[in-house]
């Protein structure tokens, strides 16, 4: 199991890396321009916005030195700030994540993979 962990006085806690994806994703498509994840095939170079029950694939979680790194592949709004987009999604999802792990978030890189006409 490959997950993230943290010592306390009572023992040792581990919390898997997809438990964090799963939370990370869903704090993510909450945030306001965020269409939803994208799921990159590298061989054919196709992106694709993943289904709401597959969030994981577009998030990629590792542990360094006690803190966390996440990468979002997502797929914004067409008309939307990119930059306003970007802020609104690392603040919220630092904050969140940090507050249910218990664990620094060091790092937030965001790709962004597409952008998406709503209705």
């Amino acid at each position: 199991m490959k997950g993230s962990s943290m010592n306390t006085h009572m023992g040792n806690i581990v919390i898997n890396n997809e438990v964090i994806a799963q939370y990370a994703g869903s704090v993510a498509v909450e945030c306001f321009g965020i269409v939803g994840m994208a799921g990159v095939n590298v061989r054919d170079g196709l992106v694709r916005l993943l289904k709401m029950d597959s969030l994981t694939r577009g998030i990629n979680v590792s542990l360094n030195n006690n803190k966390l790194t996440l990468d979002f592949h997502v797929i914004v709004a067409y008309g939307v700030s990119i930059i306003a987009v970007s802020d609104n999604l690392v603040s919220n999802v630092k904050y969140k994540v940090e507050e249910f792990t218990g664990i620094e978030i060091e790092k937030i890189n965001i790709f962004v993979e597409g952008v998406r006409v709503i209705d």
